[in-house]
């Protein structure tokens, strides 16, 4: 650690004078496009109000979101000249609590030989008793030539870091060798610190049809060597932005990095499918003797696998905040209509609102929740308790602005005998949801949510849930968010039936939902967010305050809403 400390300080020293006697090419200069942003004559028909975006443009990957020095840090790829990708710098934006976020100069654009052609998503690593240093990929040639490279604050008093520099010592760190195909060579991880007193970082690749996460060991940060072996690797495609943690095998404190490689917790592998466009992870085993991971045989691996979200979330990157002892995850979630559509309207891309991510008590999956920061949102609230909805009810949710808000609703039903049988062929979550929607009657189900509805029905976006019944007296849980209803716009809408299965015990006969509405988002939370899905939608009459909230039952087994509970959700101040 001393050795690698004296390099780094070396390295901000000698950048630091050449800064003050020449300036410097890239990272610090002043950059006008981010702050000075008006949103003048952009339709905010369908933007958000407590998710972030920037005031235009477009947004994608959050990239390197870290906790330091009591800020919170989102860099994500930005297009500072139109809302369609293209152009992309890392912006950056800082928080005290992770809702409300100020805008900062670009801290990473292309502007150095390494990084000519593109400054691609990475991470951070916060070295203990250094500070931080981002790893990213830049692009240095029009053949879309990959490489791995790194910047440094250029002054780590300033709280909000920011201005970072590229040095030109030993940038890139890492470039495509042996086997590696140049232009499939990028995203990469969180660095850990071995027992052995190397670094280790993991790069997302492709090697024709196999999905790799490339291996790189350092004894100094800078001087990296690629592993003989990936540590993981399997036949899905390319795999963009790799996450790599540890997971805590009781309760839901998070675990920092020191924690990679030990006996007693389980890691997990999260890879964004470049052929799919979904995030999915498994749980597994890491050998720090012989750096490589094994997926548990609950976990499959492959495109059926585990998703963090089984709607519109793609490129996610978690950090451990030591603030809370929490992991916390990011997600992208893009457009749903046409990009000439996002060209009118001026902006595109949002991200989903960061999740405290740990390990189910059975192990065989991750839970998810939004940080309890977004609580401080709530405004107006309203309750609903002991109602019982036959075959057919809807009743309103009235009293909040349903267009902008947060519900959390517990439902109960009596017996699971008129659940239909479950076909074992149906293997497929999505398809599932597009055969037995909201409108398809059913026994134990569909039951639930009524989102961002017109008063006579015309649109709406139902959040439900749906039990079948399975041999050996089991059951089988489906929870779809359909968009398929959303809007009555015809061309250019995306409008899916996006959907998963729920691994729930029903020994109470009760399930819970939780639903962030927020004008063009459903972002829902299935079984204390265990199945969770977000849904980009675009309506046309339930639009502000026209917009409405139903629970509704379309199912034969008569459904109690237990209890309801639901807020007028602030707007937050994002930019």
């Amino acid at each position: 650690m001393g050795l690698l400390r004296c390099i780094v300080v070396s390295i901000l020293v000698c950048f630091l004078y050449v800064i003050h006697h020449n300036g410097v090419e890239g990272s610090h200069i002043v950059y006008r496009g981010l702050q000075s942003v008006s949103t003048d004559g952009i339709k905010r028909l369908h933007r958000t109000g407590y998710h972030f975006q920037p005031p235009k443009n477009w947004i994608n990957v959050a990239t390197a979101p870290m906790y330091y020095n009591g800020v919170y840090h989102l860099f994500y790829q930005y297009n500072p000249k139109g809302a369609v990708w293209g152009n992309i710098v890392w912006a950056h934006s800082v928080s005290t609590d992770l809702i409300n976020w100020k805008a900062l100069e670009p801290a990473i654009y292309p502007s150095k030989s390494f990084d000519k052609y593109g400054c691609w998503s990475g991470s951070a690593t916060v070295i203990p008793g250094i500070g931080p240093i981002i790893l990213y990929t830049g692009i240095v040639d029009t053949q879309n030539t990959q490489v791995q490279c790194y910047a440094i604050p250029a002054n780590e008093s300033d709280p909000y870091l920011r201005t970072w520099i590229k040095p030109y010592f030993k940038n890139p760190i890492a470039v495509a060798e042996r086997t590696i195909n140049g232009s499939a060579f990028r995203d990469p991880t969180t660095a850990w610190l071995g027992k052995d007193g190397l670094w280790r970082m993991l790069v997302g690749g492709r090697n024709f049809h196999i999905g790799v996460a490339h291996l790189y060991k350092s004894k100094d940060f800078l001087n990296w060597v690629l592993a003989e072996n990936p540590i993981h690797s399997a036949k899905t495609g390319m795999w963009e932005c790799p996450d790599f943690y540890p997971v805590s095998l009781c309760g839901k404190k998070g675990l920092d990095m020191t924690s990679v490689g030990e006996r007693n917790v389980k890691h997990v592998l999260k890879n964004s499918l470049d052929l799919t466009r979904y995030d999915y992870y498994t749980i597994g085993t890491y050998s720090s003797a012989q750096d490589k991971y094994v997926p548990d045989n609950t976990s499959e691996d492959g495109w059926g696998g585990l998703r963090y979200d089984y709607g519109n979330f793609y490129a996610s990157k978690s950090f451990f905040d030591p603030s809370t002892k929490r992991r916390v995850l990011w997600g992208w979630a893009n457009e749903s209509d046409a990009a000439q559509d996002d060209i009118k309207k001026g902006w595109a891309g949002i991200q989903a609102i960061p999740r405290m991510v740990w390990l189910d008590s059975n192990g065989k999956q991750l839970v998810q929740w939004p940080v309890e920061e977004l609580n401080s949102l709530r405004g107006k609230e309203v309750k609903m308790g002991n109602k019982k909805l036959q075959k057919g009810d809807y009743v309103e949710v009235k009293g909040i602005t349903s267009a902008q808000a947060d519900v959390e609703v517990s439902f109960s039903f009596s017996s699971l005998k008129k659940a239909e049988e479950f076909n074992p062929s149906w293997k497929n979550a999505q398809e599932l949801c597009g055969k037995k929607g909201s409108k398809v009657q059913g026994g134990v189900g569909p039951f639930g949510l009524l989102t961002l509805a017109s008063k006579k029905l015309e649109e709406f976006t139902p959040v439900f849930f749906r039990i079948f019944k399975a041999p050996h007296n089991k059951h089988v849980v489906l929870m779809c968010s359909d968009a398929s209803s959303s809007s009555l716009k015809k061309e250019g809408l995306y409008k899916p039936s996006f959907a998963g299965f729920v691994d729930v015990d029903l020994a109470n006969k009760k399930l819970s939902l939780r639903s962030l509405i927020d004008h063009s988002v459903v972002e829902s939370f299935g079984a204390g967010g265990k199945t969770n899905i977000l849904s980009r939608v675009y309506p046309t009459l339930a639009i502000k305050n026209n917009a409405h909230l139903f629970v509704f039952n379309n199912g034969t087994e008569p459904i109690k809403v237990e209890n309801l509970n639901a807020w007028s959700m602030r707007s937050a101040a994002i930019n």
